[in-house]
């Protein structure tokens, strides 16, 4: 499979690492957000763009035939995105994966089999403590910013403090960027709370995790205790993951399955290299 890159930051970069060691997998070209794709041939193309520029640029390559994947993080907007990608991908006979990084992404696919465990309960995502590159990619883009790192803060029960470490443009207000700051939907849902900073040179990090809790009944019976956790670089972990959505884009374009695609609607074997029978027979 030929896999471009679209988008050169962190994610981009450990994307170019991950289908180097893809044994299925050649690199297509790497294209930075302002490179015209006139000339872009591959069989997927990774989306390693800011969230608020997914949209836009899923239309142009799925508009080529190309199958996209994106690590689209706006969790109240997931929805509406696959929406308005289903049309575009059925029309051009293409597959696109949204949302396909690890929250949402594999996480996604952890609470699924964790609810199917135990029907009847509540499940707790707790994030971190790590940077979030959502939301730091967000804070940077607030007017008055000129360089931002956003942490998660587990506070328990799927709780969250975002703490935001800004160093302000001259001139700034600082209490004008922390309202713009707060109004964002990257944080307007969580406790939110504006650092301001010299330099953000002894803060950088790109370490992260997640410890998910559900509690509740299975056939009826309760005391149900089912956890996940992990504690993860990132930035790699995105990529692999968005990788291995591309590798199930391009096999249910083959099937001429096309449309759009969240992470929970696609069979886990179809993200792994090899023959799926074989991976069946291994894996059950």
């Amino acid at each position: 499979m030929r896999i471009a890159i679209l988008g050169y930051g962190n994610i981009g970069r450990a994307a170019e690492q991950a289908i180097y060691a893809a044994p299925d997998m050649e690199l297509a070209g790497i294209y930075h957000h302002n490179d015209p794709l006139d000339d872009l041939h591959a069989d997927a193309v990774l989306l390693c763009t800011p969230t608020r520029e997914v949209e836009c640029f899923a239309r142009q390559v799925l508009q080529k035939g190309i199958c996209t994947v994106d690590s689209f993080d706006i969790h109240s907007s997931i929805c509406s995105l696959r929406q308005s990608l289903m049309p575009v991908a059925q029309a051009n006979k293409a597959v696109s994966v949204i949302s396909a990084g690890w929250d949402p992404g594999s996480d996604s696919m952890v609470r699924a089999l964790l609810m199917a465990l135990a029907p009847e309960g509540v499940t707790y995502t707790n994030f971190g403590p790590g940077r979030s590159m959502g939301h730091t990619v967000a804070a940077k883009a607030i007017h008055g910013v000129k360089d931002a790192l956003s942490m998660t803060i587990p506070m328990g029960k799927g709780v969250h403090r975002r703490e935001v470490y800004v160093v302000l443009d001259e001139g700034a207000d600082a209490a004008e960027v922390e309202a713009r700051l707060k109004a964002d939907p990257y944080f307007a849902n969580d406790d939110t709370r504006m650092i301001v900073m010299d330099s953000l040179e002894s803060l950088c990090t790109v370490c992260h995790g997640v410890h998910m809790v559900r509690d509740g009944k299975s056939s009826g019976v309760g005391n149900q205790h089912l956890e996940f956790c992990m504690t993860i670089n990132n930035p790699a972990l995105t990529a692999q993951m968005m990788l291995s959505a591309a590798r199930a884009a391009v096999r249910l374009q083959q099937k001429q399955q096309y449309g759009a695609y969240t992470l929970i609607e696609i069979p886990p074997v179809a993200l792994l290299p090899g023959d799926e029978e074989q991976l069946i027979c291994q894996l059950v």
